[in-house]
């Protein structure tokens, strides 16, 4: 592992990227903005390495805005309700950054602020560390957070979470890596194999907000229990996919998500993680205004995301699993992207 020189902040605070490869040619990049990854290169069948994640060749790309290319996302991923929820018989109100409601943590989320980052001193990694103050963007409690990227030798890379918070607060992490396994500069992700070991999903209402009710994929285009492609029925979704699958669990420790597989270079992608969702996003909102590495337009389904996470609006669903820590406890999650050729 190596340390790069990135760029800095509007307000001067220097930037760095955290370079992580392996013996069979793969390589992560990550940087203390945002926790953000920046590169993720990895062997196609006829061993070529290609960059499979979207973003910027330069650090000023990430400060013009963007939909959270390879961001860490928090303090609570996904979106809350009118950006209201109430702990303990306190109501707490955050800001509201997606219409009417809060999405992914806020104006100045996890995405957007600097992080302290060393190596690992267990593993061969980068351990990035951020303490979220007593009000930050409206949530309650100082939150200590730590942030561990490794790369194995087994072409694995593995994304461990922890957090402890002083105060009650609720509290869900993310990585918004938007994928192309074909390479980031390539075609759409529609003829990606995806398969989610999923029987339920959320319903959401016209603001992506969850109804409340755990409904079976069954009979509908969320079915992706077979792989099929991403493209076969996409068209039967007007905004195409942004869901919350609800995950098969039989346990606490890690279990596979997804499968992703690119015929064309036969990259493919599994997901094991500890949370019980997965929100699939199908990048249906890159609309050609974004220029990003090698100079490649960003169009609608450039990219996908499979973000491991609690469900959307757990705070206001007590029927959906908890998302709240509090003091004394210790948030956890592991989450494991494993490559492959085929």
């Amino acid at each position: 592992m190596h340390r790069l020189r990135f760029g800095e902040t509007q307000d001067g605070q220097l930037v760095d990227v955290y370079v992580l490869t392996n013996t069979h040619g793969m390589v992560v990049k990550a940087m203390t903005y945002g926790a953000i990854v920046t590169e993720l290169h990895v062997t196609d069948r006829n061993g070529r390495l290609g960059d499979i994640v979207l973003g910027f060749d330069e650090f000023a790309g990430y400060l013009r805005g963007h939909p959270y290319f390879g961001a860490t996302i928090g303090r609570v991923a996904n979106r809350i309700a009118r950006g209201r929820f109430k702990l303990d018989d306190i109501e707490y109100k955050l800001a509201t950054n997606d219409g009417l409601n809060h999405l992914h943590g806020g104006l100045k989320g996890f995405d957007k602020v600097l992080w302290q980052a060393e190596p690992a001193q267990t593993n061969d990694g980068v351990e990035f560390t951020y303490l979220s103050h007593d009000g930050e963007e409206g949530y309650p409690g100082n939150l200590s957070v730590t942030l561990t990227y490794t790369l194995t030798e087994d072409n694995e890379f593995r994304i461990e979470y922890t957090a402890s918070s002083d105060k009650a607060t609720p509290v869900n992490l993310t990585n918004h890596n938007y994928f192309n396994l074909a390479g980031a500069e390539h075609t759409n992700i529609l003829n990606h194999e995806l398969s989610l070991a999923a029987d339920h999903f959320t319903p959401v209402d016209d603001e992506l907000i969850p109804t409340g009710e755990i409904r079976s994929v069954d009979g509908t285009p969320l079915d992706f229990w077979k792989s099929r492609s991403i493209g076969a029925r996409i068209k039967e979704l007007p905004g195409g996919y942004d869901h919350n699958f609800v995950l098969n669990r039989s346990g606490k420790g890690l279990t596979s998500a997804a499968y992703v597989s690119e015929p064309t270079t036969g990259r493919s992608m599994e997901i094991l993680t500890t949370e019980p969702g997965i929100q699939f996003y199908s990048g249906n909102l890159l609309d050609g205004s974004l220029k990003g590495k090698k100079g490649v337009v960003y169009r609608r389904y450039q990219g996908f995301c499979l973000e491991a996470q609690h469900f959307p609006d757990s705070v206001n669903h007590p029927n959906f699993p908890t998302i709240i820590l509090r003091p004394g406890e210790t948030y956890t999650q592991t989450t494991t992207h494993r490559f492959s050729t085929k």
